[in-house]
């Protein structure tokens, strides 16, 4: 499977790109918003405990995460008796994403202190994380809210898991295949599709409050 593949770009400038993580800094500046990613390989998830006991309480973990993408998500699991087919010993049952905008001042430690690249999750980050990609490299993908089920198909295997006693918000290992397509939501150019509606939406209020009389 090549890890890099991107169709010519065509309607609106977009583009659809296959990576297998980890993944370089070259490839992810080639993303840019409204262009489309399909992920294979390793993919971890991370929630609220596990990087408050990360960042704020010291805690390492003996995962690699450098040039990794990071899912927030506490996922409904299975725990099962250790196997081939489940390493860890828990099968997945449902696999979510969580909203990301609470996890807003962990972005910069992970990729400064872990080296991930790319954060997959729902509702879009703000303006510490559209920082964080432009100096460092990195890029928000999105998924739509309810798509839980759909998620957990993409995830081929759980293959090992982390600081286990926060369970359901360890550190997982996922292996991943087909994970996708995901919007590129925010990228490493400053573009944030959450910043445009955002700004589109003061222009629209302020639009309908002039036509009714009124001072914003």
């Amino acid at each position: 499977m090549p890890t890099e593949a991107a169709h010519p770009k065509g309607f609106d400038d977009m583009a659809h790109y296959e990576l297998t993580t980890p993944v370089t800094e070259e490839q992810v500046r080639k993303l840019r918003v409204n262009d489309t990613v399909t992920l294979h390989g390793t993919l971890f998830g991370i929630r609220d405990a596990t990087q408050i006991h990360m960042f704020d309480r010291g805690r390492a973990t003996r995962f690699d995460l450098h040039g990794h993408a990071v899912i927030h998500t506490a996922p409904n699991v299975r725990k099962v008796a250790p196997d081939g087919a489940h390493p860890a010993g828990y099968a997945p049952v449902c696999i979510g994403t969580t909203t990301s905008d609470r996890m807003e001042r962990f972005t910069r430690p992970l990729m400064t202190q872990n080296g991930v690249r790319i954060i997959i999750g729902k509702g879009g980050m703000r303006e510490g994380t559209a920082a964080a990609f432009k100096d460092i490299g990195g890029a928000y993908l999105a998924i739509v809210g309810g798509t839980a089920a759909l998620e957990t198909t993409w995830i081929e295997q759980i293959e090992d898991v982390d600081l286990d006693d926060l369970n359901p918000e360890s550190l997982w290992k996922f292996r991943i295949r087909n994970f996708g397509p995901l919007l590129v939501g925010m990228d490493s150019h400053g573009g944030s599709l959450y910043e445009k509606i955002r700004l589109d939406t003061q222009a629209r209020r302020a639009q309908v409050l002039a036509s009714l009389g009124v001072k914003p």
